[in-house]
């Protein structure tokens, strides 16, 4: 499905409810099959966290989890750590085509028996479950959070527990956090110092119901919707929390940068646009701890004109697409001056932009949702739009209530 939209101006004061967070509900889900004494509430409706339930409930032995990378991470370790169960875990053509051999390396050391289907490193894999004796594992920490996160999910299931020393320099700490905090929440002990993180064993927990913020990824397109608008318009946005879990709320503190003031109410923000107050007009961050707001920052920048300098990006090589490569060749069809590196951005600023360019999205749902807000700029199209589906299911939906509209093209 491609979508073309017009030019045109948002629709101020609208309060908008966001689906549970992605990330926490995807770490959840499998602490959930672990120790069912877990209710949970507000769960993502995103296609990943949809297969990832499929993947937990059914008795199929084969597996197709499509491009839900958290997924197939989080599963790898999951099904490895069942004994007496095989599973084939496979996805779409760019899964079988991002790496995944440092956590079946991490894996196999604790015991594991993962055999590569076709590539070596890269799914498919075969997966015959065991028991994992052995308590201590090395990996490398400026890898994927989702790398580590997975040993963490399974380490308290393990019969002694689990170690884990981080090598080297440790990135995307937030979300390495996020899942010891969820841990520590359901009663498991589990610390994070130095370079290692220790957690202890647990057979079983009380009952009790965790409920899901709402997604602060999902988040970032209406801060980039917001500074892209008029001085005085506003939105609010539910359910939030000031104190969150997810590293992406460091939005609220980059975009002030943009004009964008964050009101924290109980169980909701509201962003408002504000003159811009300075004159420097260069956007400079080191997203190692938030990658994935790394697209709507560098879009958002660009049709204000600013100048940007995004640094910490080299996990985005390996997403759904190469979001680096992907973002330099759609923002310099628009007119943008812009070079990239393997871990860097650097945008120039840009006092016109294009019209009726048409965007691709290479099956990236962050392509689509960080490219829509330049709608209040100039009329755009983007391509396989339906691909938001993947963590914001009714995004195009919601910018239609809030007069940013799509028309599908036949």
């Amino acid at each position: 499905m491609d979508l073309f939209l017009q030019k045109n101006k948002l629709i101020s004061g609208k309060h908008i409810t966001i689906s549970g967070s992605k990330s926490e509900s995807n770490r959840l889900l499998i602490l959930q099959k672990l120790f069912p004494e877990i209710t949970i509430e507000n769960l993502s409706d995103s296609d990943d966290t949809v297969h990832l339930q499929h993947a937990l409930t059914t008795d199929e032995e084969e597996v197709d989890i499509g491009h839900a990378g958290t997924a197939m991470r989080f599963l790898t370790a999951f099904f490895a750590s069942q004994k007496g169960k095989t599973k084939v875990l496979r996805g779409s053509e760019r899964m079988h085509n991002r790496p995944i051999g440092i956590l079946v390396d991490a894996l196999r050391d604790v015991g594991a028996d993962i055999q590569y289907v076709e590539k070596e490193g890269y799914p498919p894999l075969k997966i015959t479950g065991k028991e994992l004796a052995q308590s201590k594992v090395s990996i490398n920490g400026n890898v994927s959070s989702q790398y580590i996160s997975a040993l963490m999910l399974i380490a308290a299931s393990l019969p002694k527990g689990l170690e884990i020393h981080l090598e080297g320099k440790i990135t995307s700490v937030p979300y390495i956090k996020m899942t010891l905090s969820l841990l520590n929440q359901i009663g498991i002990k589990a610390n994070f110092e130095g370079n290692t993180i220790l957690i202890q064993p647990k057979k079983e927990i009380k009952k009790q119901t965790l409920v899901v913020e709402a997604d602060w990824s999902s988040a970032s397109y209406w801060y980039s919707l917001i500074a892209l608008s008029e001085v005085g318009s506003k939105v609010t946005l539910s359910a939030y929390n000031k104190e969150s879990l997810q590293g992406d709320s460091c939005l609220a503190e980059i975009y002030q940068r943009f004009g964008v003031q964050t009101t924290f109410d109980k169980n909701s923000i509201t962003l408002e646009k504000e003159d811009i107050s300075f004159d420097e007009k260069t956007i400079t961050a080191d997203l190692k701890n938030a990658p994935d707001i790394a697209q709507t920052i560098a879009v958002t920048a660009f049709g204000l004109g600013f100048a940007c300098d995004l640094t910490g990006l080299h996990t985005l090589k390996i997403k759904e697409t190469d979001r680096l490569e992907a973002l330099r060749e759609e923002l310099t069809k628009l007119g943008a001056d812009i070079t990239v590196t393997n871990d860097s951005l650097h945008l120039k600023t840009c006092k016109e932009i294009k019209e009726n360019i048409a965007i691709k999205t290479y099956n990236d749902h962050r392509m689509a949702m960080a490219f829509a807000p330049l709608a209040l700029k100039v009329s755009i199209t983007i391509l396989e739009a339906d691909v938001v589906t993947k963590s914001y299911r009714s995004f195009w939906q919601n910018l239609d209530s809030v007069g940013i509209i799509s028309e599908e093209i036949k």
